[in-house]
């Protein structure tokens, strides 16, 4: 799971449908533009979270009975050493 940055917004969650070191795809309600720059916190499972800064490369509208109004991409544009390193160590290889 994803939310913008800042607990305050955590209502706000999208459902990271796959995560790489490179970028993501979400399902979301919201209608981002592509090109349109995010500032997010990607949930780990220990229940911390990763700060990254992510650009919107794609979106496409889904079906009225899909999880939600959008399937996005996302690559990440900035996040720290140490951010990086701890994705990396939660991330499965797709075999």
């Amino acid at each position: 799971m994803c939310r913008p940055a800042g607990g305050a917004l955590f209502h706000h969650k999208r459902n990271t449908q796959d995560i790489s070191l490179g970028g993501m795809r979400v399902y979301s309600d919201e209608d981002f533009e592509v090109g349109m720059r995010l500032d997010l916190d990607v949930l780990m499972p220990d229940h911390t979270s990763v700060r990254c800064w992510a650009v919107v490369v794609w979106r496409a509208q889904l079906e009225a009975t899909a999880p939600a109004r959008f399937d996005v991409g996302l690559k990440f544009t900035d996040m720290a050493s140490s951010d990086i390193q701890r994705l990396a160590a939660v991330l499965v290889p797709v075999r």
